[in-house]
């Protein structure tokens, strides 16, 4: 019951941590179609600063409890299994996983350089920047549920 648990904690804050990856480019989105509406450019900067730390909690909370499904059972062997022994589908998520929190931290930046008043990309190319994480989402998913190798 420990081991459901703590896959279900997990789950909840990596979807909290996902929706922050999603959203945040969407703010830079609007950032690069505000103009010089300062009043809006304000609002928006607060809106991905907010969600930019909320989004560090998520995965904070999120990678505590991975840590824990994926190298617990050498701390609690009676409690949790050991979900990834000889096995390397696990890398290959951690894998995709460090490259999401790369794009999330480079629209952080992104976000923080527009703050001090630094150029953005232009709106078509952050809505196609916005794209790549739903395909790294994907392939997380799949290597989880099917562990091909």
């Amino acid at each position: 019951m420990t081991y459901l648990w703590i896959k279900s904690l997990h789950l909840l804050f990596v979807i909290a941590w996902m929706a922050t990856v999603f959203y945040l480019p969407r703010i830079l989105v609007n950032l690069a179609e505000a103009g010089d509406d300062a009043a809006v450019r304000a609002r928006l900067h607060l809106m991905g600063r907010r969600l930019y730390k909320f989004g560090h909690n998520m995965f904070g909370i999120a990678f505590v409890f991975g840590l824990a499904l994926w190298q617990g059972w050498r701390i609690f062997p009676q409690q949790l299994p050991n979900v990834a022994a000889g096995m390397h589908w696990i890398d290959a998520k951690l894998t995709l996983v460090a490259v999401l929190l790369a794009y999330f931290i480079w629209s952080g930046r992104m976000l923080k350089r527009s703050e001090k008043g630094g150029p953005l990309p232009s709106s078509r190319a952050l809505r196609w920047f916005n794209e790549p994480p739903v395909l790294l989402l994907l392939a997380v998913i799949y290597l989880v549920i099917a562990k091909p190798f």
